[in-house]
């Protein structure tokens, strides 16, 4: 019998504290499903899955996976030598670069990260829009970019135990009645604008996320978050961090979540959603009508009174509400962390059997 396959997976992430959002969900899920399907799979039999962080050697790996990618921060070794393959979840910093000033340092540390990228065997992104942006600003051939869709894990469900749904209702003080959001608070997230929409129409806003309530210095990357913390509304609940366990019921209890976006490469919370039963207005712009596939409310970021007419048709429609809810479970089956996982591992496979 031949010797495994070993594949590196840096998990730096799971160690810097981001193993909860973002890019450490993508990682910590991306892992945990690599190893599951290693292990049922025989067509990935010959694939031995070796988690590592950025200190280790190299050196006895058949294949690196770097499944994070950020464009002002040494994530990618220069003198790495074995197959790469790089997952870049969006360039959002780099598309729209008047929103995210780096300085001169930040942009020399840009064109070093570019040019490792460059080299890499493969790419790895989250949405077909993705894969255009990042092809576009980093001249990669777009044939060796490859979109694999994450997914939501298996805790985001609908929820009928009374006494949970209560006691987290209890914990932050949720409205009866509310608008959901959970994410990030940067320039593209138009965190304020979804506020200003809500504030409009009376309704209720609860936003989870610890950046909302973080000490940040003012700086162009951290104005909406000031602004933000400036906001003394009773309409306005800041949760914080929430917990994995607390976060799905959360969820339960929304009566609508939105994504107000300028820009997303992919938008785990809209899955979350779904999978949840909770229906969703969204954003038209970049990957979230490939996400959404028609299956909420959309709106024009960019259009005055555009978020508040889809906020309010939802909020004052309850069988709309209901349409969306049943949609919004059917879509979420599209995505899964087993089909993600699979296409990974076809992929370690196809580079180093066939190079690029």
């Amino acid at each position: 019998m031949p010797p495994k396959l070993k594949i590196a997976v840096d998990v730096s992430p799971l160690s810097n504290g981001s193993s909860v959002r973002g890019v450490g969900y993508y990682t910590k899920n991306l892992v945990a499903a690599l190893k599951k399907e290693v292990k049922n799979n025989p067509d990935f039999k010959n694939i031995n899955i070796c988690l590592i962080t950025q200190k280790q050697s190299l050196q006895d790996f058949d294949l690196i996976h770097y499944p994070y990618f950020d464009p002002f921060y040494p994530t990618l070794p220069s003198n790495n030598h074995q197959p790469t393959i790089i997952t870049i979840h969006d360039l959002i910093p780099r598309q729209f670069k008047s929103h995210f000033p780096v300085g001169l340092k930040g942009e020399l540390m840009w064109l070093k990260q570019r040019y490792i990228a460059r080299r890499s065997d493969f790419i790895i992104t989250v949405s077909n829009y993705s894969k255009k942006i990042i092809s576009d600003l980093l001249k990669y051939p777009a044939d060796r970019i490859y979109v694999t869709y994450p997914a939501a894990d298996l805790s985001y469900k609908p929820i009928k135990d009374k006494k949970i749904l209560i006691a987290v209702k209890n914990k932050y003080h949720l409205p009866d009645k509310f608008i959901l959001y959970v994410g990030d608070v940067n320039w593209n997230k138009n965190v304020p604008g979804l506020v200003n929409a809500c504030l409009r129409l009376n309704y209720p806003l609860v936003i989870v996320g610890s950046s909302a309530v973080s000490k940040v210095p003012d700086h162009p990357w951290t104005k909406d978050i000031l602004w933000l913390q400036s906001q003394k509304s009773p309409l306005i609940t800041i949760t914080g961090f929430v917990p994995d366990a607390d976060l799905p019921v959360i969820f339960n209890f929304a009566t609508i979540y939105c994504q107000p976006s300028f820009a997303e490469g992919f938008g785990i919370p809209l899955l979350q959603a779904m999978q949840s039963g909770t229906p969703v207005v969204y954003s038209q712009e970049t990957s979230l009508p490939e996400i959404m596939d028609c299956n909420g409310e959309i709106f024009d970021p960019y259009r005055s009174g555009s978020l508040a007419t889809a906020l309010s048709k939802l909020w004052l429609n309850t069988k709309l509400r209901d349409n969306y809810r049943t949609l919004g479970l059917k879509r979420s089956t599209a995505f899964d962390w087993q089909s993600t996982a699979i296409q990974t591992l076809t992929l370690y496979q196809q580079t180093l059997r066939y190079g690029r």
